[in-house]
Formats: C-alpha cells, structure tokens, sequence
C-alpha cells in the first residue's frame, strides 16, 4: 500500500511578502520501505486474485509479485478487475521474482495457493531467498508438513500451513472442541455446491480434533454403514454427512446432542472474502516466526 510522504522547504521570504504556504511543502506518493512484500503464488485462482485485492488495500503490506502460469505477461491488477493497473505482470517463474525481491531487502512472504506437489519445492526456494511462507493448500499431505516442518526448523525460517484461512472455521472448531466436553453424541453435516472434494479439509479437519481428544462419541448406534449413517473417519464414532446441490453455500453444521437437548454450531461460507481477514492475519504473523505452525488458530 502506498504512502504519502511529503518535505519541507524553509524559505526566506521580504517583509509584506505573501506567504505560499503550498510552495513550501511538496508530496509524492510513494511505497513505504517498511511494507511486507507479498508474492502470491497461484495469482490467476479465484482466490488468488481475491488475495492481490486484498494485499493491496491492507495497510503494511503490499504486492511484490504475482506468480502463476495461466494469464502470463498481463497486468495482475488488470486480471483482478481492479480500477488501476498494478504495474506487475503475472509471471510464471518463482525464482525470477523471489530474487528481485530478495535485491531489495525487504521482509518478503510468499502466498502459495499452488498443489500439493509443488509446496514443498515453493517453500525451499522461498526460504533459500530469506522470505517467508503462508501455504493454503487443501489436502496437503501431513507427511509434506512434517518435512517441511524440519526443514523450516533448521533454516530458522517461519512458515505457516493454514487447513482453512477461515476465522469462523477456526472458532466453530474450537467451539465443536468445548463442547465435546459435555456432549456424548455428534454429527457432522456439511453442504457443498460441488462434489470435488468431500468430505470437505473443515469436516475431516473438526473429526480429527474431536478424535483426539480420546473420546467414543454414539455409543448408542457405532453402524457403520455408509449409505444409511454417513462417513465414520475414526474409530470413535464421529460422523460425516455431505451434501452437494448446486447453488448451495458451503456450510458446516456440527450437531450435538443429550438427554433432552440438541446443541448445533453452524457455519456458513458465501465468497471466498471470507478467507481474507485470516490470510492478512497470517501474513502479519508469519514474519516474526522461526519455524513452522500449524493452523491459523494458533494465532486467534
């Protein structure tokens, strides 16, 4: 984001001399040297170019570089529909933009919404380059966090791998977490537009956490059958019920229940605007670590 930055300019005026006070002072608009510069790797995705948006209207942040190989060589401000052009051609090498950054300096991040198959190739190069990383890949592979994270460990470089950068996602998983406490019965029930990818990184992500907290949920009815009660993904009962029609908001409900009582926490996403508050909060966060965390709610 840039900032305005203006100087003065004493001058000796002759007595009953009218004084121009707009001569004295002259302001340009420029970057200020302090800004984070964020690279966003995966610029051309829907969310990719949510994020140059995003970046661009923050405060302390603003985009360095946008790297994808769809659009190549047209502006990524053009490509977001923005009133004003970026004057940052989207480029399809990584390493071309992380060394003209690392030139300047600067506290560097690099967004990678990428594929699980390139992260960790992303995440050496921008290490190798002094910046930092925030990675939103669904489905990455815990085994690629885990090699990241020994990698990230021994470079004393900070990078966080977000599951979901939704912070209503993070606070209905830590409320699902709370009220596991109290409750002996839950369901899963997830909507979606689309069937690509179910069940969805939320669901499968609040099934793990209830999973580990040692707990055998319905007792009552543990069947297993798929088709009549849903995807059990542990041993304890948890289940998962998606459904998909188009035109639905995403949604994740989690349903508890005891004697008497039903208690439901909901969730609902309908743009990935949602996702922005979160990806700004971890690019502010990501500078100051010396390793890898995570999850977003770390930092909530």
């Amino acid at each position: 984001m840039a900032a305005m930055y203006c100087s003065f300019q004493p001058r000796v005026y002759k007595k009953n001399q009218k004084l121009n006070v707009s001569s004295l002072i002259s302001c340009s608009m420029q970057p200020s040297p302090n800004n984070i510069k964020v690279i966003i790797n995966g610029a051309t995705k829907e969310i990719g170019k949510a994020a140059i948006v995003a970046v661009t209207k923050a405060r302390g942040m603003e985009v360095a570089g946008a790297v994808d190989s769809h659009l190549v060589g047209q502006d990524a401000g053009k490509v977001c529909n923005m009133e004003e052009a970026l004057e940052i051609p989207i480029i399809n090498d990584l390493t071309m933009v992380l060394g003209s950054i690392s030139q300047s300096k600067a506290i560097g991040v690099v967004v990678d919404f990428t594929d699980p198959s390139t992260v960790y190739d992303n995440v050496k190069q921008a290490t190798a380059f002094g910046m930092r990383s925030v990675v939103y890949v669904p489905r990455i592979k815990l085994d690629t966090v885990t090699a990241l994270s020994a990698f990230c460990e021994k470079a004393s470089m900070g990078c966080l791998v977000a599951p979901t950068l939704s912070v209503g996602s993070v606070l209905l998983q830590q409320a699902a977490i709370s009220a596991s406490f109290h409750y002996n019965n839950v369901e899963i029930v997830e909507s979606r537009p689309d069937a690509s990818d179910l069940p969805s990184p939320d669901a499968i992500q609040i099934a793990n956490n209830l999973s580990d907290l040692g707990q055998i949920y319905n007792r009552e009815d543990l069947s297993t059958d798929v088709l009549a009660r849903g995807q059990v993904l542990g041993d304890d009962g948890v289940r998962v019920h998606s459904l998909v029609l188009p035109g639905l908001a995403s949604s994740t409900t989690v349903h508890f229940s005891g004697p008497g009582e039903v208690y439901s926490i909901r969730h609902d996403i309908t743009d990935v605007q949602s996702l922005m508050p979160g990806l700004l909060l971890a690019i502010r966060k990501v500078v100051r670590l010396k390793n890898l965390v995570y999850g977003l709610e770390k930092f909530l």
